[in-house]
């Protein structure tokens, strides 16, 4: 069982640090690739006409299982999946007024561990899996290792028919993510 509270963040949460690692990204046309979504089929986000929104980030947890290890909390940007999540959540409708044709969730869990806190969260949209790192390796996306597993760094895209058309990285604090977002389409 947990003793934390995935829906907060703690308040000595460490930030990440921009170590460039999105900085090739603008302007980049995305791969043709198809990734596993929650929905049910797959996804390939080149072919998604006008602007998508992808949130990325590296593990949600379970309510009724400790943390992937001990010190989670400890490594700058893996804590806030959730909250993060959620945002996208309370600002999807948001989002769509502000011409959003879609909005992803990303990570490299498998679909069925995904579909879980889509349920979990009443998730209004999909979370696409790259468990396999077709898309995290095709675009060199940020990431760092845990326990023998490849996670993605936390960052989220604004995509114009396919091509990255802004990056915001690092993410801190995570329950923000969706506002940062929000804020900058308003602005365009």
């Amino acid at each position: 069982m947990r003793t934390d509270d995935l829906d907060r963040l703690p308040d000595d949460l460490i930030a990440p640090v921009d170590d460039g690692a999105c900085d090739h990204l603008p302007g980049l046309r995305l791969p043709v690739l198809a990734l596993p979504s929650t929905d049910g089929g797959p996804v390939d986000l080149s072919l998604i006409a006008g602007r998508v929104v992808v949130y990325a980030y590296p593990r949600t947890g379970l309510p009724d299982r400790p943390p992937l290890v001990a010190d989670w909390d400890a490594i700058p940007g893996a804590r806030g999946c959730t909250p993060q999540s959620c945002g996208f959540r309370d600002h999807f409708d948001d989002l769509r007024k502000l011409g959003v044709e879609a909005v992803f969730g990303l990570s490299t869990q498998d679909t069925a561990y995904q579909r879980e806190m889509v349920a979990r969260l009443h998730l209004p949209f999909p979370v696409l899996s790259d468990v396999a790192l077709q898309l995290t390796n095709a675009l060199r996306l940020p990431t760092f290792e845990v326990v023998h597993m490849t996670l993605l760094k936390r960052f989220a895209l604004v995509l114009e028919d396919g091509v990255v058309a802004k990056v915001f990285y690092p993410v801190f604090p995570p329950d923000k993510s969706a506002e940062a977002v929000v804020a900058y389409l308003a602005g365009r």
